[in-house]
């Protein structure tokens, strides 16, 4: 005589939210880099390194956390900004001549105001989207749009007043980052609204 039995059993892996993590990179190398466009700091040696590990291996940690808890915004978002921020990184490096005057002398900013417009694109539809996330995350990406808007401009020549555009952005968009992330950070930490963060929108959900 045998027995069969068939037992079926859930295994939950829990996975801490990543945006903490994930806002305080897009804050840290968003605040570095408004300052060398404001000309408050000069050059760009110093903030390539932290394009590469804040913007861009911060952001993309953040992503494949997303991509675990099912979160298909949070994980695009930050995987979107996260290579955007290695792309730029290795454009620097480019311009700077790290990888030699060939490549140098073929820079063409035209191409990189192009790559500029094809993230508004994107920026736009995940602002629509972050509309119902809350309001810290909305204002981010709205100043996300501007600051796109400002560097496609400014990289086709349209003028020094869109860079200055662009720099503003980029550093309220480095402020807001630091509250979000202390807000993701400190409201999961504490298990209750630490510091507030506002309601969706409540218009598309």
């Amino acid at each position: 005589m045998s027995l069969n039995t068939s037992n079926t059993q859930s295994v939950k892996i829990v996975t801490a939210d990543p945006g903490g993590l994930g806002l305080f990179g897009l804050a840290m190398v968003t605040f570095v880099a408004s300052t060398q466009k404001l000309g408050w700091t000069t050059g760009l040696s110093f903030v390539v390194p932290w394009a590469i590990f804040l913007g861009a291996i911060a952001q993309l940690i953040a992503c494949f956390n997303d991509f675990k808890h099912n979160n298909t915004f949070g994980a695009t978002a930050f995987g979107a900004y996260g290579l955007f921020w290695l792309a730029v990184a290795t454009s620097w490096l480019i311009k700077m001549g790290a990888f030699g005057p060939v490549l140098a002398a073929n820079v063409d900013g035209a191409q990189l105001g192009v790559a500029f417009l094809g993230f508004l694109i994107f920026s736009v539809f995940m602002t629509i989207g972050a509309m119902e996330t809350n309001k810290v995350l909305f204002i981010i990406f709205f100043l996300i749009d501007f600051l796109f808007i400002g560097l496609a401009a400014d990289a086709f020549g349209f003028g020094h007043g869109w860079h200055v555009l662009a720099a503003w952005s980029e550093l309220l968009i480095a402020l807001f980052g630091f509250y979000g992330s202390a807000a993701v950070t400190l409201n999961v930490h504490f298990g209750k609204p630490f510091l507030p963060v506002g309601k969706p929108f409540g218009i598309f959900k």
